[in-house]
Protein backbone atom coordinates (compact mmCIF):
# COMPACT_ATOMS: atom_id res chain seq x y z
CA UNK A 1 0.00 0.00 0.00
CA UNK A 2 2.74 2.56 0.88
CA UNK A 3 4.29 1.60 -2.49
CA UNK A 4 1.30 2.38 -4.44
CA UNK A 5 0.13 5.55 -2.51
CA UNK A 6 4.12 6.83 -2.85
CA UNK A 7 4.49 5.98 -6.66
CA UNK A 8 1.30 7.71 -7.64
CA UNK A 9 1.57 10.85 -5.75
CA UNK A 10 5.36 11.00 -7.33
CA UNK A 11 3.97 10.30 -10.64
CA UNK A 12 1.94 13.07 -10.19
CA UNK A 13 3.85 15.43 -8.69
CA UNK A 14 5.93 15.55 -11.70
CA UNK A 15 7.94 12.14 -12.24
CA UNK A 16 5.69 11.35 -16.14
CA UNK A 17 4.86 15.60 -16.47
CA UNK A 18 6.79 18.28 -18.16
CA UNK A 19 8.48 20.76 -15.99
CA UNK A 20 5.86 23.07 -16.79
CA UNK A 21 2.32 21.17 -16.34
CA UNK A 22 3.75 19.63 -13.20
CA UNK A 23 4.99 23.18 -11.96
CA UNK A 24 0.82 24.00 -11.75
CA UNK A 25 0.01 20.55 -10.13
CA UNK A 26 2.36 21.24 -7.32
CA UNK A 27 0.30 24.75 -6.94
CA UNK A 28 -2.60 23.92 -6.55
CA UNK A 29 -1.53 20.16 -4.20
CA UNK A 30 0.26 22.76 -2.26
CA UNK A 31 -2.75 25.13 -1.64
CA UNK A 32 -4.96 22.78 -0.57
CA UNK A 33 -3.14 21.64 1.59
CA UNK A 34 -2.29 24.95 2.59
CA UNK A 35 -5.79 26.62 2.37
CA UNK A 36 -4.59 29.55 4.88
CA UNK A 37 -1.19 30.23 3.42
CA UNK A 38 -2.63 32.78 0.14
CA UNK A 39 0.31 33.13 -2.06
CA UNK A 40 2.94 32.79 0.26
CA UNK A 41 4.98 29.42 -0.09
CA UNK A 42 2.57 28.05 -2.67
CA UNK A 43 3.64 31.09 -5.36
CA UNK A 44 3.91 29.44 -8.69
CA UNK A 45 6.09 32.16 -10.42
CA UNK A 46 4.82 34.14 -13.56
CA UNK A 47 6.91 31.91 -15.39
CA UNK A 48 4.44 28.41 -14.55
CA UNK A 49 1.21 29.73 -15.80
CA UNK A 50 -0.71 26.70 -16.60
CA UNK A 51 -1.70 23.72 -18.36
CA UNK A 52 -1.32 24.61 -22.20
CA UNK A 53 0.51 28.19 -22.16
CA UNK A 54 3.02 28.07 -24.23
CA UNK A 55 3.31 32.11 -24.35
CA UNK A 56 2.95 31.88 -28.04
CA UNK A 57 0.23 32.26 -30.51
CA UNK A 58 -0.09 31.31 -33.85
CA UNK A 59 2.45 32.94 -36.73
CA UNK A 60 3.98 34.37 -33.36
CA UNK A 61 7.68 33.49 -35.62
CA UNK A 62 6.18 34.86 -38.66
CA UNK A 63 5.01 32.26 -40.49
CA UNK A 64 2.00 32.57 -42.56
CA UNK A 65 -1.39 31.98 -40.92
CA UNK A 66 -3.89 29.44 -41.45
CA UNK A 67 -4.93 27.70 -45.09
CA UNK A 68 -8.52 26.56 -45.15
CA UNK A 69 -7.42 24.16 -47.74
CA UNK A 70 -4.62 22.72 -45.16
CA UNK A 71 -4.29 19.09 -45.26
CA UNK A 72 -2.41 18.64 -42.13
CA UNK A 73 -6.05 20.38 -40.57
CA UNK A 74 -8.79 17.87 -39.15
CA UNK A 75 -12.30 17.90 -40.80
CA UNK A 76 -13.68 18.38 -36.45
CA UNK A 77 -12.59 18.71 -32.68
CA UNK A 78 -14.38 18.29 -29.50
CA UNK A 79 -16.26 21.56 -28.66
CA UNK A 80 -18.31 20.76 -25.34
CA UNK A 81 -18.51 17.71 -23.28
CA UNK A 82 -21.48 16.69 -20.38
CA UNK A 83 -21.02 13.58 -17.95
CA UNK A 84 -23.01 11.98 -15.25
CA UNK A 85 -21.49 9.45 -13.48
CA UNK A 86 -22.49 7.40 -10.40
CA UNK A 87 -20.39 4.79 -8.43
CA UNK A 88 -21.21 2.52 -6.08
CA UNK A 89 -18.93 0.38 -3.90
CA UNK A 90 -19.90 -2.42 -1.25
CA UNK A 91 -17.43 -3.99 0.94
CA UNK A 92 -16.80 -7.11 2.33
CA UNK A 93 -14.33 -8.26 4.66
CA UNK A 94 -11.03 -7.69 2.18
CA UNK A 95 -13.45 -7.89 -1.19
CA UNK A 96 -14.07 -4.78 -2.68
CA UNK A 97 -17.27 -4.67 -5.25
CA UNK A 98 -17.95 -1.97 -7.80
CA UNK A 99 -20.85 -0.71 -10.20
CA UNK A 100 -20.99 2.48 -11.98
CA UNK A 101 -22.67 4.06 -14.94
CA UNK A 102 -21.99 7.07 -16.91
CA UNK A 103 -23.84 9.00 -19.25
CA UNK A 104 -21.86 11.34 -22.16
CA UNK A 105 -23.06 13.88 -24.17
CA UNK A 106 -20.56 15.15 -26.76
CA UNK A 107 -20.63 18.33 -29.08
CA UNK A 108 -18.39 18.78 -32.02
CA UNK A 109 -17.14 21.54 -34.37
CA UNK A 110 -19.18 19.90 -37.46
CA UNK A 111 -22.82 19.84 -36.19
CA UNK A 112 -22.79 16.37 -34.66
CA UNK A 113 -23.47 14.94 -31.18
CA UNK A 114 -22.57 11.41 -29.71
CA UNK A 115 -24.67 10.48 -26.48
CA UNK A 116 -22.26 7.28 -25.02
CA UNK A 117 -24.00 5.54 -22.49
CA UNK A 118 -21.61 2.52 -20.33
CA UNK A 119 -21.93 0.55 -17.23
CA UNK A 120 -19.36 -1.03 -15.77
CA UNK A 121 -19.10 -3.57 -12.70
CA UNK A 122 -15.55 -5.71 -11.14
CA UNK A 123 -14.50 -6.30 -7.89
CA UNK A 124 -10.72 -6.28 -6.44
CA UNK A 125 -9.40 -6.75 -2.96
CA UNK A 126 -8.88 -3.59 -0.17
CA UNK A 127 -6.74 -3.16 3.16
CA UNK A 128 -5.72 -0.21 5.24
CA UNK A 129 -3.85 0.43 8.31
CA UNK A 130 -3.73 2.93 11.12
CA UNK A 131 -1.28 4.56 13.72
CA UNK A 132 -1.05 7.32 16.43
CA UNK A 133 0.46 10.50 15.59
CA UNK A 134 3.60 11.33 17.67
CA UNK A 135 2.61 14.19 20.12
CA UNK A 136 -1.58 13.46 19.75
CA UNK A 137 -1.50 10.56 21.16
CA UNK A 138 -3.48 11.62 24.45
CA UNK A 139 -5.60 13.45 22.60
CA UNK A 140 -6.56 10.54 20.07
CA UNK A 141 -5.03 11.74 16.84
CA UNK A 142 -4.59 8.86 14.29
CA UNK A 143 -3.66 8.88 10.73
CA UNK A 144 -4.67 5.65 8.39
CA UNK A 145 -3.30 4.51 5.16
CA UNK A 146 -5.23 2.89 2.63
CA UNK A 147 -4.84 0.59 -0.51
CA UNK A 148 -7.03 -1.43 -3.24
CA UNK A 149 -6.80 -2.87 -6.58
CA UNK A 150 -9.73 -3.61 -8.32
CA UNK A 151 -10.23 -4.79 -12.21
CA UNK A 152 -13.86 -4.08 -13.74
CA UNK A 153 -15.56 -5.01 -17.01
CA UNK A 154 -18.58 -3.25 -18.81
CA UNK A 155 -20.21 -2.62 -22.16
CA UNK A 156 -22.61 0.07 -23.53
CA UNK A 157 -22.90 2.09 -26.73
CA UNK A 158 -22.66 5.68 -28.49
CA UNK A 159 -24.97 6.95 -31.05
CA UNK A 160 -24.42 9.48 -33.34
CA UNK A 161 -26.83 12.21 -34.19
CA UNK A 162 -26.59 14.07 -37.39
CA UNK A 163 -29.93 13.94 -39.00
CA UNK A 164 -30.19 17.96 -38.72
CA UNK A 165 -28.54 19.26 -42.27
CA UNK A 166 -28.85 23.12 -43.00
CA UNK A 167 -25.53 23.86 -43.86
CA UNK A 168 -25.19 25.76 -40.53
CA UNK A 169 -22.83 23.88 -38.55
CA UNK A 170 -24.45 26.02 -35.19
CA UNK A 171 -28.00 25.65 -36.06
CA UNK A 172 -27.02 21.86 -37.12
CA UNK A 173 -25.46 21.66 -33.68
CA UNK A 174 -28.60 23.04 -31.76
CA UNK A 175 -31.01 20.60 -33.22
CA UNK A 176 -28.74 17.50 -32.94
CA UNK A 177 -28.07 18.40 -29.16
CA UNK A 178 -31.83 18.52 -28.38
CA UNK A 179 -32.56 15.04 -29.73
CA UNK A 180 -29.56 13.93 -28.20
CA UNK A 181 -30.85 15.47 -24.58
CA UNK A 182 -34.51 13.57 -25.84
CA UNK A 183 -33.03 10.26 -26.34
CA UNK A 184 -31.33 10.11 -23.15
CA UNK A 185 -34.34 10.60 -21.97
CA UNK A 186 -36.03 7.87 -23.69
CA UNK A 187 -33.20 5.61 -22.96
CA UNK A 188 -33.91 6.29 -19.03
CA UNK A 189 -37.56 5.38 -19.74
CA UNK A 190 -37.31 2.41 -21.48
CA UNK A 191 -34.91 1.14 -19.15
CA UNK A 192 -37.42 1.19 -16.31
CA UNK A 193 -39.96 -0.64 -18.74
CA UNK A 194 -37.61 -2.95 -18.93
CA UNK A 195 -37.39 -3.78 -15.25
CA UNK A 196 -40.85 -4.26 -14.65
CA UNK A 197 -41.07 -7.29 -12.45
CA UNK A 198 -44.55 -9.49 -10.86
CA UNK A 199 -47.07 -11.68 -12.32
CA UNK A 200 -48.04 -8.69 -15.30
CA UNK A 201 -44.31 -7.80 -15.84
CA UNK A 202 -44.96 -8.08 -19.84
CA UNK A 203 -48.06 -6.50 -19.84
CA UNK A 204 -47.05 -3.56 -18.31
CA UNK A 205 -43.93 -3.38 -20.09
CA UNK A 206 -45.61 -3.06 -23.50
CA UNK A 207 -47.55 -0.33 -22.22
CA UNK A 208 -44.88 1.24 -20.72
CA UNK A 209 -42.74 1.25 -23.65
CA UNK A 210 -46.02 2.78 -25.56
CA UNK A 211 -45.39 5.67 -23.14
CA UNK A 212 -41.43 5.91 -23.37
CA UNK A 213 -41.75 6.59 -27.24
CA UNK A 214 -43.07 9.72 -26.82
CA UNK A 215 -40.01 10.82 -26.02
CA UNK A 216 -38.29 9.95 -28.51
CA UNK A 217 -37.06 13.19 -30.96
CA UNK A 218 -38.41 14.28 -34.05
CA UNK A 219 -35.06 12.40 -36.01
CA UNK A 220 -34.27 9.58 -33.57
CA UNK A 221 -31.52 7.17 -34.47
CA UNK A 222 -31.63 3.26 -34.52
CA UNK A 223 -32.40 2.12 -30.78
CA UNK A 224 -29.64 -0.22 -31.68
CA UNK A 225 -26.21 1.96 -30.74
CA UNK A 226 -23.99 3.26 -33.83
CA UNK A 227 -21.09 1.73 -32.09
CA UNK A 228 -20.79 -1.16 -29.47
CA UNK A 229 -18.37 0.01 -26.47
CA UNK A 230 -16.58 -3.03 -24.72
CA UNK A 231 -14.47 -2.00 -21.84
CA UNK A 232 -12.26 -3.21 -19.01
CA UNK A 233 -10.52 -1.27 -16.41
CA UNK A 234 -7.52 -1.86 -14.08
CA UNK A 235 -6.99 0.54 -11.47
CA UNK A 236 -4.68 0.80 -8.04
CA UNK A 237 -5.50 3.49 -5.77
CA UNK A 238 -4.30 4.60 -2.18
CA UNK A 239 -5.05 7.42 0.52
CA UNK A 240 -4.11 9.07 3.63
CA UNK A 241 -6.45 10.12 5.98
CA UNK A 242 -7.14 11.66 9.27
CA UNK A 243 -8.45 11.24 12.33
CA UNK A 244 -9.73 12.08 16.43
CA UNK A 245 -11.36 10.16 18.52
CA UNK A 246 -12.73 11.10 21.71
CA UNK A 247 -12.84 9.75 24.97
CA UNK A 248 -15.56 10.50 27.98
CA UNK A 249 -14.33 12.33 31.15
CA UNK A 250 -17.17 11.39 33.01
CA UNK A 251 -18.07 7.41 32.24
CA UNK A 252 -15.96 4.61 32.43
CA UNK A 253 -15.99 1.24 30.37
CA UNK A 254 -15.96 -2.37 31.72
CA UNK A 255 -11.94 -2.19 32.73
CA UNK A 256 -12.39 1.34 34.06
CA UNK A 257 -10.75 3.36 31.34
CA UNK A 258 -12.58 6.43 29.88
CA UNK A 259 -15.31 5.06 27.45
CA UNK A 260 -14.86 5.49 24.27
CA UNK A 261 -17.43 8.31 22.16
CA UNK A 262 -16.25 7.51 18.92
CA UNK A 263 -14.26 9.20 16.30
CA UNK A 264 -14.21 11.66 13.27
CA UNK A 265 -12.07 11.38 10.48
CA UNK A 266 -11.26 13.95 7.13
CA UNK A 267 -9.39 12.53 3.97
CA UNK A 268 -5.70 13.82 3.19
CA UNK A 269 -4.45 12.79 0.11
CA UNK A 270 -5.60 10.24 -2.50
CA UNK A 271 -4.04 9.00 -5.47
CA UNK A 272 -5.03 6.41 -8.49
CA UNK A 273 -3.59 4.49 -11.50
CA UNK A 274 -6.12 3.48 -13.79
CA UNK A 275 -5.71 1.69 -17.28
CA UNK A 276 -8.64 1.27 -19.58
CA UNK A 277 -8.55 -0.53 -22.82
CA UNK A 278 -11.77 0.28 -24.76
CA UNK A 279 -13.25 -1.79 -28.11
CA UNK A 280 -15.24 0.16 -29.80
CA UNK A 281 -17.11 -1.85 -33.19
CA UNK A 282 -19.08 0.71 -35.46
CA UNK A 283 -21.90 -1.11 -37.59
CA UNK A 284 -23.41 2.42 -38.74
CA UNK A 285 -22.35 5.67 -39.57
CA UNK A 286 -19.36 7.33 -41.18
CA UNK A 287 -16.88 4.50 -39.47
CA UNK A 288 -19.13 1.39 -40.19
CA UNK A 289 -16.85 -2.12 -40.34
CA UNK A 290 -14.60 -0.66 -38.45
CA UNK A 291 -13.07 -1.88 -34.99
CA UNK A 292 -10.93 0.74 -32.82
CA UNK A 293 -8.79 -0.42 -29.68
CA UNK A 294 -8.63 2.59 -27.19
CA UNK A 295 -5.81 2.40 -24.78
CA UNK A 296 -5.66 5.10 -21.97
CA UNK A 297 -3.35 5.78 -19.08
CA UNK A 298 -4.16 7.94 -15.97
CA UNK A 299 -2.46 8.96 -12.99
CA UNK A 300 -4.51 11.40 -10.97
CA UNK A 301 -4.67 12.50 -7.43
CA UNK A 302 -6.45 15.58 -5.43
CA UNK A 303 -6.01 16.31 -1.43
CA UNK A 304 -7.08 19.39 0.71
CA UNK A 305 -9.95 20.37 2.67
CA UNK A 306 -12.27 23.27 2.38
CA UNK A 307 -9.98 23.41 -0.76
CA UNK A 308 -9.99 20.63 -2.67
CA UNK A 309 -7.05 20.11 -5.26
CA UNK A 310 -6.91 18.17 -8.29
CA UNK A 311 -4.38 17.30 -10.81
CA UNK A 312 -4.14 14.19 -13.62
CA UNK A 313 -2.22 13.04 -16.73
CA UNK A 314 -3.80 11.10 -19.46
CA UNK A 315 -2.05 8.98 -22.66
CA UNK A 316 -4.43 7.84 -25.02
CA UNK A 317 -3.32 5.38 -27.87
CA UNK A 318 -6.44 4.54 -30.51
CA UNK A 319 -5.63 2.21 -33.68
CA UNK A 320 -8.43 1.29 -35.85
CA UNK A 321 -8.58 -1.67 -38.04
CA UNK A 322 -10.99 -3.28 -40.89
CA UNK A 323 -12.88 -5.39 -38.73
CA UNK A 324 -13.79 -7.78 -41.28
CA UNK A 325 -10.09 -7.98 -41.81
CA UNK A 326 -8.84 -7.72 -38.01
CA UNK A 327 -11.49 -10.67 -37.23
CA UNK A 328 -9.69 -13.09 -39.99
CA UNK A 329 -6.80 -12.12 -39.21
CA UNK A 330 -7.33 -12.99 -35.78
CA UNK A 331 -8.85 -16.13 -36.69
CA UNK A 332 -5.81 -17.52 -38.62
CA UNK A 333 -3.03 -15.65 -36.26
CA UNK A 334 -1.83 -13.43 -39.01
CA UNK A 335 -0.45 -10.34 -39.18
CA UNK A 336 -2.75 -7.18 -38.41
CA UNK A 337 -2.93 -4.27 -40.60
CA UNK A 338 -4.12 -1.09 -38.72
CA UNK A 339 -5.68 1.88 -40.48
CA UNK A 340 -5.42 4.80 -38.51
CA UNK A 341 -3.27 5.75 -34.93
CA UNK A 342 -4.29 8.42 -32.91
CA UNK A 343 -2.40 9.77 -29.90
CA UNK A 344 -3.43 12.07 -27.45
CA UNK A 345 -2.43 13.35 -24.13
CA UNK A 346 -3.82 15.68 -21.63
CA UNK A 347 -3.03 17.72 -18.79
CA UNK A 348 -5.49 18.96 -15.71
CA UNK A 349 -4.68 20.64 -12.68
CA UNK A 350 -7.49 22.62 -10.30
CA UNK A 351 -9.22 23.41 -7.43
CA UNK A 352 -12.64 24.39 -5.57
CA UNK A 353 -14.28 24.26 -2.68
CA UNK A 354 -15.17 21.09 -0.74
CA UNK A 355 -14.56 18.01 1.96
CA UNK A 356 -15.19 14.57 2.81
CA UNK A 357 -15.43 13.37 6.12
CA UNK A 358 -16.77 10.45 8.43
CA UNK A 359 -17.82 10.15 12.10
CA UNK A 360 -17.48 6.87 13.73
CA UNK A 361 -19.13 5.13 17.24
CA UNK A 362 -17.55 2.34 18.94
CA UNK A 363 -19.04 -0.77 20.70
CA UNK A 364 -15.90 -2.97 21.52
CA UNK A 365 -13.47 -3.73 18.59
CA UNK A 366 -16.55 -3.16 16.51
CA UNK A 367 -17.17 0.44 14.51
CA UNK A 368 -20.14 1.80 12.30
CA UNK A 369 -18.88 4.81 10.10
CA UNK A 370 -21.07 6.97 8.09
CA UNK A 371 -18.69 9.45 5.86
CA UNK A 372 -19.94 11.92 3.11
CA UNK A 373 -18.82 15.64 1.84
CA UNK A 374 -19.18 16.85 -1.56
CA UNK A 375 -17.70 20.17 -3.39
CA UNK A 376 -17.07 21.45 -6.97
CA UNK A 377 -13.79 21.79 -8.53
CA UNK A 378 -12.81 24.04 -11.19
CA UNK A 379 -10.00 22.99 -13.51
CA UNK A 380 -8.16 24.03 -16.97
CA UNK A 381 -7.26 21.07 -19.21
CA UNK A 382 -4.75 20.70 -21.92
CA UNK A 383 -5.31 18.40 -24.45
CA UNK A 384 -3.10 17.07 -27.41
CA UNK A 385 -3.70 15.00 -30.04
CA UNK A 386 -1.83 13.38 -33.21
CA UNK A 387 -4.06 11.64 -35.53
CA UNK A 388 -2.44 9.63 -39.15
CA UNK A 389 -4.20 7.88 -41.71
CA UNK A 390 -1.87 4.62 -42.51
CA UNK A 391 -2.42 4.70 -46.31
CA UNK A 392 0.50 2.21 -46.94
CA UNK A 393 2.00 -1.00 -45.77
CA UNK A 394 5.03 0.29 -44.54
CA UNK A 395 3.45 3.14 -42.12
CA UNK A 396 0.32 0.18 -41.15
CA UNK A 397 3.69 -2.53 -39.96
CA UNK A 398 5.57 -0.01 -38.32
CA UNK A 399 2.65 1.06 -35.97
CA UNK A 400 1.67 -2.68 -35.32
CA UNK A 401 5.01 -3.61 -34.76
CA UNK A 402 5.47 -0.58 -32.25
CA UNK A 403 2.19 -1.77 -30.49
CA UNK A 404 3.24 -5.20 -30.32
CA UNK A 405 6.83 -4.49 -29.10
CA UNK A 406 8.41 -5.08 -32.12
CA UNK A 407 11.10 -3.20 -33.43
CA UNK A 408 13.76 -0.65 -32.12
CA UNK A 409 10.93 1.58 -30.77
CA UNK A 410 7.83 -0.46 -28.40
CA UNK A 411 5.64 0.85 -27.35
CA UNK A 412 7.13 0.27 -24.02
CA UNK A 413 9.17 3.44 -24.58
CA UNK A 414 7.65 7.04 -24.23
CA UNK A 415 5.18 8.01 -26.14
CA UNK A 416 5.78 11.00 -28.43
CA UNK A 417 3.24 13.96 -28.01
CA UNK A 418 1.82 16.08 -30.59
CA UNK A 419 4.01 18.62 -29.45
CA UNK A 420 7.21 16.25 -30.02
CA UNK A 421 6.24 15.81 -32.70
CA UNK A 422 5.71 19.23 -34.51
CA UNK A 423 9.55 20.01 -33.61
CA UNK A 424 11.93 19.27 -36.09
CA UNK A 425 13.39 15.94 -36.37
CA UNK A 426 17.01 15.01 -35.50
CA UNK A 427 19.27 12.14 -35.16
CA UNK A 428 17.38 10.96 -31.94
CA UNK A 429 13.98 11.03 -33.58
CA UNK A 430 12.66 7.64 -33.46
CA UNK A 431 10.31 5.94 -36.66
CA UNK A 432 7.08 6.43 -34.83
CA UNK A 433 7.55 10.13 -33.73
CA UNK A 434 8.80 10.52 -37.85
CA UNK A 435 6.03 9.58 -38.95
CA UNK A 436 3.56 11.81 -36.73
CA UNK A 437 5.85 14.77 -37.71
CA UNK A 438 5.86 14.04 -41.13
CA UNK A 439 2.09 12.63 -42.20
CA UNK A 440 -0.22 13.44 -38.66
CA UNK A 441 -2.40 16.15 -37.73
CA UNK A 442 -1.50 17.65 -34.73
CA UNK A 443 -3.57 19.86 -32.51
CA UNK A 444 -3.38 21.37 -29.18
CA UNK A 445 -6.90 22.36 -26.84
CA UNK A 446 -7.44 24.13 -23.96
CA UNK A 447 -10.61 23.87 -22.25
CA UNK A 448 -12.60 24.42 -19.06
CA UNK A 449 -14.00 22.15 -16.68
CA UNK A 450 -16.15 22.05 -13.90
CA UNK A 451 -17.13 19.01 -11.86
CA UNK A 452 -19.70 18.50 -9.12
CA UNK A 453 -19.75 15.69 -6.99
CA UNK A 454 -20.97 14.34 -3.54
CA UNK A 455 -20.23 11.01 -1.93
CA UNK A 456 -22.28 9.48 1.30
CA UNK A 457 -20.72 6.01 2.94
CA UNK A 458 -21.96 3.70 6.07
CA UNK A 459 -19.73 1.21 6.58
CA UNK A 460 -18.92 -1.64 10.02
CA UNK A 461 -15.68 -2.14 11.07
CA UNK A 462 -13.33 -4.23 13.04
CA UNK A 463 -9.91 -3.30 14.56
CA UNK A 464 -7.22 -4.80 16.00
CA UNK A 465 -4.45 -3.09 18.06
CA UNK A 466 -1.41 -3.76 18.62
CA UNK A 467 0.99 -1.04 20.52
CA UNK A 468 0.20 2.48 18.49
CA UNK A 469 -0.10 0.40 15.20
CA UNK A 470 -4.31 -0.44 14.29
CA UNK A 471 -5.13 -3.04 11.88
CA UNK A 472 -8.80 -2.23 10.65
CA UNK A 473 -10.66 -3.55 8.03
CA UNK A 474 -14.66 -3.71 7.25
CA UNK A 475 -16.85 -6.17 8.18
CA UNK A 476 -19.13 -4.61 5.73
CA UNK A 477 -19.43 -0.92 3.78
CA UNK A 478 -21.56 0.80 1.12
CA UNK A 479 -19.85 4.01 -0.66
CA UNK A 480 -21.82 5.94 -3.32
CA UNK A 481 -20.36 8.68 -5.51
CA UNK A 482 -22.04 11.04 -8.01
CA UNK A 483 -20.16 13.70 -10.52
CA UNK A 484 -21.04 15.75 -12.78
CA UNK A 485 -18.72 16.90 -14.80
CA UNK A 486 -18.80 19.99 -18.24
CA UNK A 487 -16.33 20.32 -20.04
CA UNK A 488 -16.05 23.54 -22.82
CA UNK A 489 -13.50 24.69 -25.37
CA UNK A 490 -11.52 27.96 -24.22
CA UNK A 491 -9.31 30.08 -25.51
CA UNK A 492 -7.50 29.23 -28.93
CA UNK A 493 -7.31 26.27 -30.73
CA UNK A 494 -4.59 25.51 -32.94
CA UNK A 495 -3.15 23.07 -35.44
CA UNK A 496 -0.01 22.54 -36.91
CA UNK A 497 0.45 22.73 -40.19
CA UNK A 498 3.40 20.93 -43.07
CA UNK A 499 6.78 21.14 -42.35
CA UNK A 500 8.60 24.40 -42.97
CA UNK A 501 11.99 25.54 -43.64
CA UNK A 502 14.21 23.82 -40.95
CA UNK A 503 11.48 20.80 -40.54
CA UNK A 504 9.31 22.30 -37.70
CA UNK A 505 5.56 22.68 -38.39
CA UNK A 506 4.38 25.87 -37.14
CA UNK A 507 1.17 26.23 -34.66
CA UNK A 508 -1.68 27.97 -36.90
CA UNK A 509 -5.44 28.90 -35.96
CA UNK A 510 -7.87 26.00 -36.17
CA UNK A 511 -10.25 27.08 -38.06
CA UNK A 512 -12.54 24.03 -38.58
CA UNK A 513 -12.82 24.26 -34.64
CA UNK A 514 -13.50 27.58 -34.14
CA UNK A 515 -16.19 27.66 -36.71
CA UNK A 516 -18.60 26.32 -34.67
CA UNK A 517 -19.88 27.82 -30.92
CA UNK A 518 -20.56 25.29 -28.35
CA UNK A 519 -24.00 25.10 -26.77
CA UNK A 520 -23.85 25.63 -22.72
CA UNK A 521 -26.49 25.32 -20.28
Amino acid sequence: MIGVVSLVIAAILGLTIPQDEATGLKYWVCRALNPMDGAGACDKGDEAGGPGDDGGGPGDDGTPGPNPDDPFQPAKCLLSSEETKTTVVVEVLFIKIRGSEYVKVQQWSDGTVTLERVTETGGGVTASISTGIKGLEDWGGSASLSGSYVKSSGSGGQWLFNGNKSGDTNADLKANLEDAKEFAEYLKAQEKCNNKTGARAAELGMICSHGAKDKLPDLPPEKAPDVDITKSTTEKAGGVSFGKSFKSKNQKNDKGEPKDLGSISTEGLNASMTEDVVVMRAKTGPDAGKITFIYTFTVSGGGGQGAQAKGSRMQQVSVTYDAAAYDEEEKNGDPHHPEKLTITTSEEAGAGPGAKAGAGANAGPVTIEVGGGGGTIESQVHVESAEVALDNDGDSKLVEDWLRGRGDFPAGDALPTPSDAAEAPDSDTGPLERLLHDKGKLTRIDYKANTDWWNASVGIGFGISAGSVTAGFKLFGIDITHEERDQVITGDPTYATGPQNGGARPWVEFKNCTKTDPITS
